[in-house]
């Protein structure tokens, strides 16, 4: 078997298959009423208008806290609240934010479904004693219903999702919360994910191993010699890690 203790998994794209639209008429207008039902008046338009404003805003002051960081996250729950604080509703509990959010998600999704043979290979680890964490670039409001709706939660050691740090991969930063946090040797770790850029580059520049999986919502690949990693699989079968581990 490969000589690796740890693995990091991404989520989307590596684990979960997701399609998603945020621009949808039905979820904007769901959500107007979802806030005027708490007083705060928006016509569609202007809330799906304020929501990028105030998008843009809070990204501008996670760069003025982290301007060492690259790549950085926000909580769209500061900007669920934002929207109410922006028509005078000061009191929401943060129970109404994450059903908001849970609204939010659910109708802006048009697909969402774990991977065919990701059970076995989280099954597989676990019984071979391996540490198992979720590095993942997500809103935390989002993600953790969905790894409880799947039954993912039981498999991982730990979870790090970037909007509750402010980071996101590729940033080496990122990375190192969880080497960190659990003292992980970098020659043991290896890093599952999508995406080549965020996940192998990212990997790379912790030091990690990489191992690479193509699926068809990752950046798109011109030339496979563009991605590092100790084993790459290009047709998305994630049951091909098993075997590569088993080595």
């Amino acid at each position: 078997m490969q000589n690796y203790e740890n693995f990091l998994f991404d989520l989307y794209g590596t684990l979960v298959d997701i399609r998603t639209n945020e621009d949808s008429q039905k979820l904007w207008e769901t959500m107007r009423l979802l806030y005027g039902y708490e007083g705060a008046i928006y016509t569609t338009k202007e809330l799906q208008e304020k929501y990028h404003q105030f998008v843009s805003e809070e990204k501008a002051n996670v760069r003025k806290r982290n301007r060492d960081r690259e790549f950085i996250d926000i909580n769209l729950g500061k900007v669920f609240k934002k929207l109410f604080k922006y028509k005078n509703v000061n009191r929401v509990s943060e129970t109404k934010i994450k059903n908001l959010a849970a609204t939010f998600r659910s109708i802006s999704t048009d697909m969402i479904q774990v991977y065919d043979g990701v059970y076995e290979l989280l099954d597989f680890l676990k019984e071979n004693d391996k540490k198992v964490i979720l590095l993942s670039n997500a809103q935390s409001l989002f993600t953790l219903n969905e790894i409880k709706m799947f039954g993912l939660d039981k498999y991982f050691d730990d979870i790090f999702i970037s909007s509750e740090y402010e980071v996101s991969k590729p940033d080496k930063e990122f990375f190192m919360i969880p080497i960190k946090k659990y003292n992980l040797d970098p020659q043991k770790t290896v890093m599952i994910g999508n995406d080549f850029i965020s996940d192998m580059q990212g990997a790379v520049k912790a030091n990690l191993h990489g191992i690479y999986i193509h699926q068809e919502i990752s950046t798109p690949v011109d030339d496979e010699e563009k991605i590092v990693a100790d084993y790459k699989i290009m047709d998305g079968n994630v049951k091909k890690i098993i075997e590569f581990l088993k080595g």
